[in-house]
């Protein structure tokens, strides 16, 4: 198993090749790494090896704790190497924070990740990174979902919705009186 490559780097498309040698391996990496190593005359990368049926691949990363991150990352089912590394290419405290703090919005924004798979990363990466707040994964009383549905139209982001409709006693107000409340709340914001 390859697990460090140091060597002249040439970008292609979406990997770096590096001639260690005379030898040039074919390595996948972030958008970051890709960019970083332009004009580099020499990258050092630390290697994750993906064995396939069909094939092997390599991915790399400039720094080992990157390269566990995106290990924890490949061992959430239905997660594979390509999502991983678009996760991986997002600042890695920002994605430490995100999972701390249930930050599903975070995920999303990731090509390929819905809000399930963001729920299941947060989940999974939660027990290993720790978590700060826990994620809400009750669904929305039909109260409720009127009053998120009216804010969603008027453009509002779920991450805010969610936080006003916890916020706010809708048992003892009509939804026009929540809608009017949470839009207030999220004024103040």
């Amino acid at each position: 198993m390859i697990s460090y490559l140091r060597g002249k780097p040439k970008t292609y498309h979406d990997k770096i090749i590096i001639d260690v040698n005379g030898v040039g391996y074919g390595v996948f990496t972030s958008n970051k790494v890709l960019q970083q190593s332009q004009d580099k005359i020499e990258l050092e990368l630390f290697i994750y090896t993906h064995v396939k049926e069909d094939r092997l691949e390599l991915y790399g990363f400039l720094t080992i704790q990157e390269q566990q991150l995106f290990e924890l990352i490949l061992g959430i089912s239905g997660i594979g190497p390509a999502t991983a590394l678009a996760i991986i290419d997002r600042d890695p405290d920002q994605l430490v924070t995100a999972v701390q703090e249930a930050n599903v919005s975070f995920f999303k924004s990731i090509p390929r990740v819905g809000k399930k798979m963001a729920q299941k990363i947060i989940i999974d990466l939660g027990g290993k990174l720790g978590k700060l707040k826990d994620l809400n994964l009750t669904p929305l009383d039909p109260k409720q979902q009127t009053v998120a549905d009216a804010l969603m139209s008027l453009g509002w982001d779920e991450d805010s919705i969610q936080q006003a409709i916890e916020q706010i006693n809708l048992d003892e107000m009509s939804v026009q009186e929540a809608i009017k409340k949470a839009l207030k709340m999220m004024d103040q914001r």
